[in-house]
């Protein structure tokens, strides 16, 4: 075989497999990755299902008797990923405490965790707030209700936490956190503390919610106690510089008050991110609320 034949069957072959990697390249769909839940717990007191999301430190391990604090992050479905790898990354330079992650989730898709979220996270009722959601949404009328913070609270306190703690090596060093009305829920939790949590990362917290009424609340509590019977707790809020109107004045009304009673049991942080929105100040301040609340002194 002479040489114009070799290079006529080596440029046949090479063109055959450009051609087939186009096209069978072409015909590829993306593959749905999508998070599995470690465990779903069915609530009565809520009349719902949550799914739960877990990470555990390296050193977790069944045939010791080491216990380890336990950071519990709300809407889990798509928060408690980001959570877990931040804590990843971070420990790998020793920068913080070994703690269990676990994201608490209500919904598999994008309604039922529009309409989970809004009643477990917001604090009282508001029927004009649902209507409009629902049209913003796209959700049936009367789908959306509001004002179901104190039963989750108590959901969480009564059921998921003791399914965590039933089987899994945790003690009673709890963190809790949450963004937006997620936000708003882990604010109440922290207002209305009894030592149950004592870390709480308050991110773009929807202070606003029904006329102020939580950031009025505590106002009037940071003014008129002056000492505040819990253990030790730290506290992180963060909000975006160009996050909605209300955040940035709500939080920083809410700080100076705090910081004004000067509690010796509270260690208050917060900080504004430059040019972070409502959406985008979740992910900048992911890194910061964990090392604010577990960073090695």
């Amino acid at each position: 075989m002479n040489f114009s034949k070799h290079f006529k069957i080596a440029l046949t072959i090479t063109t055959l497999f450009v051609f087939s990697n186009i096209l069978f390249s072409q015909n590829r769909t993306p593959k749905e990755r999508i998070l599995e839940p470690d465990h779903t717990i069915g609530s009565t007191i809520m009349d719902k299902e949550y799914q739960l999301y877990i990470s555990f430190p390296k050193s977790y391990s069944t045939k010791d008797s080491i216990s380890y604090p336990v950071l519990y992050v709300l809407d889990g479905r798509i928060s408690y990923h980001s959570f877990k790898s931040v804590h990843k990354l971070m420990s790998l330079a020793g920068e913080l405490e070994e703690v269990i992650i676990v994201g608490i989730g209500a919904g598999l898709d994008l309604p039922s965790w529009l309409i989970n979220r809004t009643n477990d996270y917001t604090t009282s009722r508001d029927t004009l707030v649902e209507r409009n959601r629902e049209k913003t949404w796209g959700l049936a009328k009367g789908s959306l209700t509001t004002g179901g913070a104190a039963q989750f609270l108590e959901s969480i306190k009564t059921e998921i936490i003791p399914f965590i703690d039933k089987n899994y090596k945790t003690n009673t060093d709890r963190g809790i956190t949450g963004w937006a009305f997620g936000g708003l829920f882990t604010t109440y939790c922290f207002i209305n503390s009894d030592g149950y949590f004592t870390r709480f990362g308050i991110t773009s917290s929807t202070l606003w919610w029904n006329n102020n009424e939580i950031l009025n609340e505590a106002v009037l509590k940071f003014t008129e106690n002056k000492t505040w019977e819990i253990p030790p707790t730290k506290v992180f809020m963060s909000v975006g510089t160009i996050d909605k109107a209300s955040m940035l004045p709500g939080m920083l009304k809410f700080c100076t008050h705090l910081e004004n009673n000067a509690y010796k049991n509270i260690d208050l942080n917060y900080q504004v991110f430059d040019n972070e929105t409502h959406i985008s100040v979740l992910p900048a301040s992911l890194s910061r609320t964990v090392s604010v609340l577990y960073g090695k002194k």
